[in-house]
């Protein structure tokens, strides 16, 4: 059991430094192609930050765990809110001021509904999962198509100063993007065995390891990326980066991994973890455009994002031991 636990550490530790390198390079390649700062922080830097759940997720189901691929899914969607934000939150609470992410609330909250009407079956069919990429890419190509009518964005403006700091020359910026992708496979990989195994030793079923180990280690460029810009106050791309990476795991993620191969869906994923995640990005919403302090996430509702994390974990570990 000890080389499992050291592959799944090795992996998460792998897979969280390439992913960094990968959404560097990914950016300031794009930057030296033209690609306008907001789009680069709505469309690269949202990819790039959610590749991991994708590798992973996308990996596992080809080999047959499917607890894995979408535990990680939705696993990661309810670390973003509860514990990324949450975390996010009460370290500098969140002004909301972009007109881009206050329309990707709404549609957030629809695609999580998709998901669930999905989920009712106790299945993701191919078909599923072709009618969630080809909701991903019609969003792709209508958010494409907002960033480039529209010149100046709160989002746009924190993207730009990013991409002033980080600036790199070309060749760089592609040598880390390739690296970064190679080592993503390659960690994603180890991750999964390790996992797995894990998994099996214990007699817990790869959904609970999914939900919990996996998609917290391939949350953590999210966490990163979200509490260096709240803390530079660059709030916009810290709430950006949730909202866009949860669009990605729910659509690309759960998509690519049906399309690879269908899936069975236990029973509990839609009992217990789909409300879960729906009631957390709902009492987003509910947050962002709150009457008491429209726009702005404070340290408290920051705390009880926070708390909601802890007790679902705690509820997990709960029916490991007494199912």
């Amino acid at each position: 059991m000890i080389f499992p636990i050291t592959a799944l550490v090795l992996g998460l530790a792998l897979l969280v430094w390439s992913a960094n390198r990968f959404v560097e390079g990914s950016a300031s390649t794009a930057r030296h192609f033209g690609m306008p700062p907001l789009l680069i922080g709505m469309v690269v830097v949202g990819f790039g930050t959610s590749v991991p759940e994708m590798m992973v997720s996308a990996l596992a189901a080809s080999q047959g765990n499917p607890g894995i691929a979408l535990g990680n899914a939705y696993g990661s969607n309810i670390t973003n809110i509860a514990l990324i934000l949450g975390l996010t939150a009460m370290i500098s609470p969140i002004v909301v001021h972009s007109r881009v992410l206050q329309k990707e609330l709404p549609i957030l909250t629809a695609i999580t509904v998709l998901a669930a009407w999905q989920l009712r079956k106790g299945e993701i069919t191919r078909v599923d999962a072709l009618v969630l990429l080809g909701v991903f890419c019609a969003l792709m190509a209508w958010t494409i198509r907002q960033g480039m009518e529209r010149k100046t964005d709160a989002l746009g403006g924190e993207m730009e100063q990013e991409l002033e700091v980080s600036a790199m020359p070309v060749q760089r910026a592609v040598f880390r993007l390739v690296v970064g992708l190679v080592l993503l496979i390659v960690s994603s990989r180890i991750l999964v065995w390790g996992a797995v195994e894990i998994a099996h030793g214990f007699g817990v079923s790869d959904l609970i390891i999914g939900l919990t180990i996996v998609a917290v280690g391939t949350s953590l460029p999210e966490l990163a990326s979200s509490i260096i810009a709240a803390r530079k106050g660059e709030h916009d791309i810290a709430l950006g980066n949730i909202l866009g990476s949860n669009l990605f795991n729910t659509l690309a993620v759960v998509g690519i991994a049906g399309a690879i191969h269908p899936m069975a869906v236990e029973p509990e994923v839609f009992s217990r973890d789909i409300p879960v995640m729906a009631a957390l990005t709902v009492s987003l919403f509910i947050i962002g455009y709150g009457c008491r302090a429209p726009g702005r996430i404070n340290r408290f509702e920051g705390a009880a994002l926070l708390a909601c994390y802890i007790g679902y974990t705690a509820y997990l570990m709960i029916t490991v031991y007494h199912p």
